[in-house]
This record gives structure tokens, sequence and C-alpha cells, in this order.
């Protein structure tokens, strides 16, 4: 399909970026240092962790929403705390939910294909993206309904590698260490052009201009001893 033919889709709504309407209390700022692990490490379980991702055209019209896969990961705690750890994203995983794609003649295999090729994400030279931790911090208050994940006690920031730039990210995140089990739960959004996320060849370019430029993400992640 032409660029012209892909335009016609997203003008009809089809495009993987949110409409800004959610509130989350998401920082970015330039890459960091990565976190030391200790000797305690628990293993992600790619089996029941997932990351889900939620978007609109822009002003919030024809939601579209999705899944990627977690390849391989790693969590470190010291004491009863979790304090590094890092993900690797399969972005040849990324999903569609057909349940999103409505209209008549639309087909989610269609924006799982565009969303892949050279206009987003490239994965076929940037088959993974990954996650690095950095900082893990106690909240100093709660976080507000509708502002991030339900109960989170944790300020989790980390280095997000996307089309091979690096950015760090501070959200709350809900973080759980139970007996040998750790569950990271985050709700957050981050603006795809930070990394570079471009479909319009400029800012008055209508292919660009008519994308919202924010990316919900719900991140589920368990980590086994």
């Amino acid at each position: 399909m032409t660029k012209k033919g892909l335009f016609a889709l997203v003008a009809a709504g089809f495009i993987l970026v949110s409409c800004g309407d959610k509130k989350t209390d998401t920082t970015t700022t330039e890459e960091q240092a990565v976190a030391e692990t200790t000797e305690n490490v628990f293993a992600v379980d790619t089996t029941a962790s997932v990351v889900k991702w939620k978007a609109f055209h822009k002003g919030g019209f024809a939601p579209r929403w999705g899944t990627l896969s977690i390849q391989t990961g790693e969590i470190s705690v010291s004491g009863d705390a979790v304090n590094a750890g890092s993900f690797v994203i399969d972005m040849q995983s990324l999903k569609v939910d057909p349940a999103s794609v409505t209209e008549e003649g639309k087909k989610a295999t269609d924006l799982e294909a565009h969303l892949k090729n050279a206009d987003f994400f490239n994965v076929e030279n940037n088959k993974t993206a990954d996650f690095k931790i950095t900082k893990v911090e106690d909240l100093s208050a709660p976080v507000a309904e509708g502002e991030g994940v339900a109960g989170a006690n944790k300020m989790l920031s980390g280095n997000l590698t996307l089309l091979g730039n690096t950015l760090n990210v501070s959200f709350p995140a809900k973080i759980d260490v139970v007996d040998n089990t750790i569950t990271i739960l985050a709700d957050f959004t981050v603006n795809r052009a930070d990394w570079g996320i471009k479909f319009g060849t400029t800012e008055a370019d209508p292919a660009e201009w008519m994308i919202s430029k924010d990316i919900e993400i719900s991140v589920n992640v368990k980590a086994t001893k």
C-alpha cells in the first residue's frame, strides 16, 4: 500500500497514539545511569507479563489498542525492595486488538503492518525496544485518581529505548515483592515525537498534525525467583 493510501486510513482514525485526555504523572529527561543489580535476581515470567498500548486519532476519535510481548527480563531486589532490572520488548510481537477496528473494510492486520513499517517503529531494523531501571523511590504522596495505576507505591524511573533513541522516563508504579514473586503494575503516557516517531515529514504535514503525540502504556510484569 502506498503512503498516500495509508494516509487515507489515518484520516479514518487509525494510528498508534493517544488523545492525551488521560493524565499521568510522567516525566521525561535525558538518559540516566542504570541501577546496579544485586545477587538477588528474579526472572521475568514472559508468558504472564504483557505491555498494553492504547491510542486515538487526534481529538479522541477511533480508539485503537493492542499488546506487545516482553522477550526477556530480570528484576533485582535489595532487602525486600526492587532496586534494579531490565526488560526487552519484542517489537515484532506488536498486535492490534481486532475489537478496536470497527470501521467497515478496515483490518487490524493492516494497522499492525503499518505500525511495524518504516513510517513508525521500523521493526525490521529495530526488532526490540528496552527499558532499564535507573531508580526506584517511595512515593511521597498517593497518586490522584486517573493519574496513574491504582495503589501506586513507588516512583519508577528507567531508560526507555525506541527506534534506537534513549530517554529516561519516570512514572508511578505499584510494585509488590511477596515471597518469591514480584509484580509491577504501571499506567503512563509517553510522547512518541520525543523518540523520533513521526509519520508526517514536518509538523505542518496533515499526516502529522492529525495525530496526537501521546501513547498510553499499561505494564503488567511478573517475575519469580
